[in-house]
């Protein structure tokens, strides 16, 4: 578990002790409907996609390692929702959906990850690590600044993977999941073995990252844009975007710390870069594949490559608490930002469950 012990500790800003074990819940039950007392959820506003095009003001704050950039929507007592980009993204993959939730009473919370758009090292000293529990305990440093006792998360990609930790370790901050595509949390050890071959092809630049000639094209601006945008264009095949949508987010990626954080995220992964000692307790849980039992809505895009096969039952077990699993059709892995409203809703309905 993720205390603020162990997390004090993890961050070298106190002693503290072991992380609690994890115990999970037995039996898997489905949420029938999104109800709560009895409430039926209400329906989100319909949007078309690109609506919206920016958040009409940033912040920033000191929480952690870094000092965080994030946008801020809707009531400052209202219940909150934190919403987690992945890579090669940014908060704008929640420009539509923010104000959806916003305007059914929700604050939202939609923070730049390390090494992303305005958030920033504290210290240069700092190793620029981007391991999973790492990336984790930087929205839980954020919860505890801005005083977010619970929060429902949202997220995908590599926001998923962070979410899906936060619930698995500290389920007592997680009122309620959004995880699109799943169960992502990393096994270091199961990562080492092949995968199909058609699943390994989609994942070409997670191998180019681990060469030179990858860590140099992320530090070349030029290069650096034309490759993601690329993973933009093959991994989201049906999403109409223009040139601005793509330019929006891609300002995000002059981060001093983006080639950094990208490089390591990915050859972390291939256990081909070192974590640090201060998050091996945590790390160690992770493998253990830890169940979720908070209520999480699982979200799986039609055209996404990464999409698992079986509508969702390679990871189902991992899932203990009401659950719902949805596949969103014509639709690729930037999934907040092409398909807002499903996504809004699910956040609106996983907060019913």
């Amino acid at each position: 578990m993720i205390n603020r012990r162990t997390f004090s500790k993890a961050l070298g800003l106190g002693t503290g002790a072991a992380a609690a074990s994890l115990a999970g819940l037995q039996g898997l039950p489905t949420a029938s409907a999104a109800t709560q007392n009895g409430t039926t959820a209400p329906t989100a506003l319909t949007v078309t996609p690109g609506r919206h095009t920016s958040f009409a003001t940033l912040k920033q704050i000191k929480a952690g390692l870094l000092d965080i950039g994030y946008a801020e929507l809707g009531p400052a007592h209202g219940p909150v929702v934190i919403c987690l980009h992945g890579w090669p993204y940014d908060i704008h993959s929640f420009v539509d959906v923010a104000p959806l939730l916003a305007a059914e009473g929700y604050r939202v919370i939609v923070p730049y990850l390390r090494g992303h758009g305005t958030t920033r090292f504290l210290s240069s000293r700092t190793f620029r690590n981007a391991q999973q529990s790492a990336i984790a305990l930087d929205i839980i440093a954020l919860m505890d600044v801005l005083k977010i006792e619970k929060a429902v998360l949202a997220g995908f990609d590599w926001g998923s993977r962070t979410a899906d930790i936060i619930a698995a370790l500290s389920p007592e901050r997680v009122k309620a999941l959004v995880s699109v595509s799943g169960y992502l949390v990393t096994n270091l050890e199961a990562n080492k073995q092949p995968l199909p071959p058609k699943a390994e092809y989609a994942w070409w630049y997670q191998y180019y990252f681990a060469t030179e000639r990858g860590r140099l094209a992320m530090e070349d601006k030029t290069k650096r844009h034309d490759l993601t945008r690329l993973v933009w264009d093959t991994v989201s095949p049906t999403w109409g975007f223009d040139d601005a949508t793509f330019e929006r987010t891609a300002a995000a990626f002059e981060n001093p710390d983006y080639a950094d954080i990208v490089i390591h995220n990915y050859r972390w992964r291939l256990s081909l870069a070192d974590g640090e000692r201060r998050y091996d307790r945590f790390e160690k849980q992770l493998a253990a594949r830890p169940v979720i039992a908070v209520p999480a809505i699982t979200l799986d895009a039609e055209h996404d490559p990464f999409t698992a096969p079986g509508d969702g039952s390679s990871y189902r077990d991992r899932f203990t608490g009401k659950y719902d699993h949805r596949t969103l059709k014509g639709i690729g892995h930037n999934v907040p930002q092409e398909a807002p409203t499903a996504f809004a809703q699910a956040v609106i309905d996983v907060d019913h469950f």
